[in-house]
């Protein structure tokens, strides 16, 4: 195994650990939208974007900050190979995409998707999701001047989020 590869392996781990102790005290109005860790510049930083009707204020992150930091000091063994900077934000108007559950809310909204392997020579679609049954996107997308659909299975989703129409 690649050292690449270990290391994503321990990210994954460190995320899924992150995601057991923070996720059940992320109640409504709140949902945890994503979790991210990784390297930005010299400095290590735990990205846990959390999201509310009609979005979340300062004060928000501020009351999360004080929740959320003292369960991650209880995770042991400790998962965080160095010291960590701890952000608490909002997931922002090209918000994540990572489950089924945000697909389907997402019906109806301009998207972007990467793909594992190309369709129809393409292994990005950003256009209107038509339809999600939790198996096929359907998605409305514009090819030139013309308006196409494409039908993409989920299993071939590598990544899906919101995306600004310009």
């Amino acid at each position: 195994m690649k050292e690449s590869e270990v290391a994503l392996i321990a990210q994954q781990t460190l995320i899924e650990q992150v995601t057991a102790v923070v996720g059940p005290v992320i109640k409504a109005p709140f949902e945890l939208v994503d979790i991210e860790y990784g390297k930005l510049g010299h400095d290590y930083v735990l990205s846990i974007l959390v999201d509310k009707e009609g979005g979340i204020t300062v004060d928000d992150t501020s009351d999360l900050t004080e929740l959320i930091s003292p369960l991650l000091d209880t995770i042991t063994p400790d998962p965080f190979p160095s010291q960590y900077f701890l952000e608490i934000s909002s997931p922002g108007l090209e918000r994540p995409l990572k489950t089924p559950e945000s697909l389907q809310q997402a019906v109806g909204s301009y998207i972007n998707v990467s793909l594992y392997k190309a369709i129809d020579k393409s292994k990005v679609f950003q256009g209107d999701l038509v339809a999600f049954d939790g198996q096929t996107l359907v998605l409305d997308y514009l090819d030139k001047t013309r308006h196409k659909k494409v039908e993409i299975p989920y299993q071939s989703v590598a990544k899906a989020r919101l995306a600004v129409k310009l």
